[in-house]
């Protein structure tokens, strides 16, 4: 099943359900306004939702032309948002070019932040920094959206609790960080909003590239119209989303709505190119010494998009262009 959140003039927007080609969509405010109302009594409604999904697919119902630039992100606000970072490749690299060893305990304990929620960009709105000095990146992820789920969830437990897949452009302002990082306690201002795939979907719709709450398929991001990344999202991931959201669980509930994204996508192999720039930049230091790949500038393009295997578009484009802040 696929679902998406139309634009309207409340800024949690209408809940949509949308056909298996992205063609078209068929509002189901009888069965959930929003989402987030949907997530809040899942196992009630997800049937329902499952229904509209086939006839719609069937094209036994109505509906409206699907139009990416008119939805928000699927959860325009959410009650959490932690990232995590389970591609040890990006962290082994990064570390390496400052000339700092990985330490052990990450190679079974994930890294995560909690980031702002309160803002959720849709997959065609711009990212926006007020100085390109500020170090603007895209980084390519994937996310799930879970239900609710108890307080020192097991990891085998875990996975049951994971309702939708997004994609995710978990925007950076690279320049900001390192003094942030060096007051000891993490990030605010490098990070603002994040932006999400036009569509979600259950995890049944994705077969056999779902396994083992990992996500088996190339991440396609250009940059400018150039292909630069397509790393295999469940090729080198050291944490499943199961063992995220287990990490996450440790010392709290967590609300039904929480996104927790897998970090950049990254694989061992560098001729799958980057999901960030940073990422592309440390391979340049650690090659030549110092990086030559400049951040983004007012006026680039950033599309991330993921095909299955016949080619088709699963969860749709984000596309996004940068601009000076407004």
């Amino acid at each position: 099943m696929k679902l998406a959140t139309l634009k309207t003039a409340d800024r949690d927007g209408s809940l949509v359900v949308v056909n298996r080609e992205l063609t078209k969509v068929k509002p189901v405010p009888d069965i959930a306004l929003t989402l987030q109302a949907a997530l809040d009594n899942w196992r009630e409604v997800e049937p329902q939702l499952q229904w509209v999904y086939k006839i719609l697919n069937e094209g036994e119902c109505e509906s409206i032309p699907f139009d990416p630039c008119q939805v928000a992100a699927p959860l325009p606000r959410a009650y959490q948002w932690l990232d995590g970072s389970a591609y040890l490749s990006h962290v082994e690299r990064v570390r390496k070019a400052r000339g700092a060893e990985i330490p052990e305990n990450l190679y079974h304990d994930p890294l995560m932040y909690q980031g702002a929620s309160d803002n959720m960009l849709g997959a065609c709105d711009p990212i926006e920094a007020a100085s390109e000095g500020w170090g603007i990146d895209f980084e390519a992820e994937v996310g799930v959206i879970t239900d609710d789920v108890a307080y020192g969830v097991s990891v085998n437990d875990a996975a049951a609790h994971i309702k939708l897949v997004v994609l995710v452009n978990d925007v950076s302002l690279r320049n900001l960080i390192p003094d942030e990082l060096a007051k000891g306690f993490g990030f605010l201002h490098g990070k603002p909003a994040s932006a999400f795939s036009p569509v979600a979907v259950t995890p049944d719709e994705l077969g056999t590239a779902w396994e083992n709450s990992k996500l088996h398929l190339p991440l396609n991001v250009t940059w400018n119209d150039k292909l630069v990344g397509n790393a295999n999202a469940g090729e080198d991931m050291q944490f499943s989303f199961a063992r995220l959201i287990h990490h996450a669980a440790k010392s709290r509930k967590l609300a039904a709505g929480t996104i927790i994204g897998s970090g950049t996508v990254s694989n061992v192999d560098p001729t799958k190119g980057y999901s960030c720039i940073v990422e592309k930049r440390v391979v340049e230091i650690i090659e030549t010494g110092s990086a030559i790949t400049e951040y983004l500038r007012y006026g680039d393009k950033i599309r991330i998009e993921m095909r299955d295997g016949q080619g088709h578009s699963i969860f749709g484009a984000i596309e996004q262009e940068v601009r000076p802040c407004q």
